[in-house]
């Protein structure tokens, strides 16, 4: 058992991303129940529904999950106080410094597990007293390090940098790819994309089939002036790509942007003018299948790949 499944108490090493409009309690339940670690996503939640999410999960697993919590969320402070009231076990931060909230959930008995799309980030992290952390490569969906650097050079980048455990992100779907990154230095993988693709996804049907039908090329990183984020190619996508090719400013790509757009896309089905975040790796999708069937391919797939790589020689 490596030192991912001793912190979270799981089976697999393999953790479900926290998605906006894709990660309710359902999804987070099913890849619990099958051995992974589910993550409810907060960023798209309002406090009330973020506790009937907790509640409901609690009720349909009696395995670990977690909560993923932006933290430049404005209810932020509310999130925290219910997911202490509630006593999640475990907490993914993100899209922000976890220094100032760390202490208190540890305080409570709570894991903190943060993600970072570099290694000096991740060191600052270290310090900061987390207890593991999630390197995400530029192949990954939603948003996305400024830097761009891939999966491939930044999880042994982290990996030397850091003492606590370390899990890969970022264009990881299979049970080869969680090999690889196992191989670079990771201890567990986190997925996002491939959980979309799945029957407990609360991501609207328009865009499971969507991302089922990509293919490479299809998915490209964009609003690097305001937020990076990796979304599908559509009609939003090209008046986000007009507008920075002719050296739009923030204020301009904002407007674009406008209010609840991800929203639109993701959740309500507009696969026209919505914001789609994907990563990469969804070229790799062939189809909507339940949450547990994901999590036993990826690691029949592993194990069948460790097998072979042992019998690698030169």
């Amino acid at each position: 058992m490596n030192r991912v499944n001793q912190l979270f108490g799981i089976q697999y090493p393999i953790i479900q991303a926290g998605m906006i409009w894709c990660s309710g309690w359902e999804l987070a339940a099913a890849v619990s129940n099958a051995g992974g670690l589910g993550i409810i996503g907060a960023g798209s939640m309002y406090p009330d529904i973020l506790r009937d999410h907790i509640r409901k999960c609690k009720a349909a697993t009696d395995k670990p999950f977690a909560v993923n919590v932006p933290l430049l969320y404005p209810d932020i402070d509310q999130h925290i106080q219910i997911i202490i009231e509630e006593k999640v076990p475990i907490v993914f931060t993100s899209a922000g410094s976890p220094k100032k909230w760390t202490p208190l959930f540890k305080s409570n008995g709570i894991k903190v597990v943060h993600v970072v799309a570099s290694s000096l980030l991740a060191l600052k992290c270290q310090e900061a007293g987390v207890d593991a952390i999630v390197a995400e490569g530029f192949e990954a969906g939603g948003h996305n390090g400024r830097e761009e650097t891939t999966t491939l050079c930044l999880i042994p980048a982290v990996r030397k940098a850091i003492a606590v455990p370390l899990i890969a992100a970022g264009g990881i779907g299979t049970g080869r790819a969680m090999l690889a990154a196992f191989a670079l230095g990771a201890e567990g993988v986190q997925i996002g994309t491939r959980f979309v693709c799945t029957h407990e996804s609360s991501a609207h049907i328009n865009f499971k089939e969507k991302v089922a039908s990509l293919k490479e090329g299809d998915t490209q990183l964009s609003m690097k002036k305001v937020v990076p984020v990796r979304l599908i190619k559509n009609d939003f996508f090209n008046a986000i790509h007009e507008a920075e090719n002719r050296g739009a400013g923030v204020e301009e790509l904002v407007q674009i942007l406008g209010r609840a757009r991800a929203k639109m896309g993701m959740y309500e089905g507009d696969m026209n003018e919505g914001e789609l975040e994907i990563g990469q790796v969804a070229a790799l999708i062939d189809g909507i299948k339940p949450a547990a069937e994901v999590v036993h391919e990826i690691v029949a797939e592993f194990e069948a790949a460790k097998a072979e790589m042992c019998n690698l020689s030169f």
